[in-house]
């Protein structure tokens, strides 16, 4: 990672590793990881949703079939997020704050964030997966905002699974009056694609370099969504 210049970061709802053909297959979404190659990667629907809410890829396959641990969020043992929301870092990047963002909610909701030292520079992730009405995915919105601008200044980028159909209304609007959309593509359905269900923002801190749908194979078939991915360097 030395000399690098930017960070690539990618959101994945990985359906609990079930996949277009009903399977559940943990390993293709790991190979779909290596895939992308990112130094962070947002998960959501990355637990089980019933019972003790198992992790969808188990930890020793993890850490034996991948670069990446989850950040610890220390809610469940057995999970790897929470309200299925995880976030995986590569295995020697250092994590010196985490925490989980409550939110109001109609079902079980959640966000979650790590401050995560990249090869670029430290930088404040969110990953969010917000509900299915409008009405609670802005007051939603609204809660992952403030929880950002709490904090001390830092690069910050948000990512995840909105649920926004439409194209710049309702909790869209709300995150384009703080942040900047990376304009990554369809994402859903991962078979034909036709709406930007996932995305990613980022403050005025950073600059966008690259960013796009990973489509192949392999993410056509591990799950229902499409990953995308942005690669970010300091502005």
């Amino acid at each position: 990672m030395m000399g690098q210049t930017t960070f690539r970061v990618a959101t994945y709802n990985i359906r609990k590793a079930i996949g277009t053909d009903r399977r559940r297959s943990p390993e293709r979404i790991l190979d779909v990881l290596a895939e992308l190659d990112a130094d962070v990667v947002a998960l959501q629907e990355a637990d089980r949703r019933f019972g003790p809410r198992l992790a969808a890829i188990p930890a020793r396959l993890l850490e034996s079939h991948s670069p990446y641990r989850a950040v610890p969020l220390d809610v469940r043992v057995e999970s790897m997020g929470w309200h299925g929301n995880a976030i995986l870092v590569r295995k020697d990047m250092d994590v010196p704050a985490h925490d989980i963002v409550h939110l109001p909610c109609l079902e079980p909701r959640g966000a979650i964030m790590a401050e995560v030292t990249t090869p670029v520079s430290p930088v404040r992730l969110f990953g969010m997966h917000l509900d299915l009405s409008g009405l609670w995915r802005r007051r939603q919105a609204a809660a992952v905002i403030h929880a950002a601008d709490a904090r001390d200044a830092m690069p910050t980028v948000l990512m995840g699974d909105l649920n926004e159909w439409s194209a710049d209304r309702g909790c869209l609007a709300d995150f384009a009056r703080h942040y900047r959309f990376a304009p990554c593509g369809r994402s859903f359905h991962a078979r034909r694609p036709v709406a930007r269900l996932d995305r990613i923002m980022y403050c005025d801190r950073l600059t966008l370099s690259a960013c796009g749908v990973h489509e192949s194979a392999a993410s056509r078939k591990a799950s229902d969504h499409l990953p995308i991915w942005a690669e970010f360097a300091l502005a």
